[in-house]
């Protein structure tokens, strides 16, 4: 079987598996099958159900466990809408690293965004507040835990509203649109390799 590679832009509200053993007997949620019809795939790490963006689909174990196992590196960037308006103090614990729950953060590297990035509208769209400002930010992790983004935005009094995954080491979301899936190329494939040492 030869290898497959493949990108998905993953819509709002869609569960990162192909079943959903939840819904027996409850109402059926969106999953990576309402989407992808290719055999034999699997996503390299995770993006929560209310999370959007890059995923990484491939049947190939050695590149799911390079890009997965934390202890190899790979950055993820998010752009993370929150509530409110951080200064650049406010995002120095997410440079340095800064404890959530029960450990402690690598440093991040963290930017408050001049412009809102041009996205598509989220559906349902996040709840609006009229006397609550949101800003946008660009956070690159080395690491993935379970809602760790969220969880390291709440930790420094800025909750997350959105969260889009628009990078995955090489990979990028340029020139997929939402709910969208496509082969990696050959030279995005070659790139990839060598940033894995595969």
């Amino acid at each position: 079987m030869r290898d497959r590679h493949l990108l998905f832009y993953k819509p709002y509200d869609v569960l990162t598996q192909f079943t959903d053993a939840a819904s027996e007997g409850g109402a059926s949620r969106r999953t990576l099958k309402d989407y992808i019809d290719v055999p034999d795939v699997y996503p390299v790490g995770r993006l929560d159900r209310d999370s959007e963006g890059l995923l990484l689909l491939s049947n190939n174990g050695r590149l799911q466990h390079q890009l997965s196992d934390p202890k190899f590196q790979h950055p993820r960037t998010y752009w993370v809408q929150v509530e409110r308006i951080p200064t650049e103090a406010d995002l120095i614990p997410l440079r340095q690293g800064l404890v959530i729950q029960d450990y402690r953060t690598r440093p991040a590297k963290a930017e408050l965004l001049v412009e809102e990035p041009s996205l598509p509208p989220r559906d349902p769209p996040i709840r609006f507040r009229k006397n609550v400002p949101t800003a946008w930010l660009e956070i690159t992790l080395t690491e993935g835990r379970n809602r760790q983004v969220r969880r390291m935005t709440a930790a420094i009094g800025f909750p997350t509203l959105r969260l889009v995954r628009v990078a995955i080491a090489t990979l990028t979301l340029t020139g997929l649109e939402l709910g969208q899936w496509r082969d990696l190329t050959s030279e995005e494939m070659t790139t990839l390799r060598k940033a894995c040492k595969i």
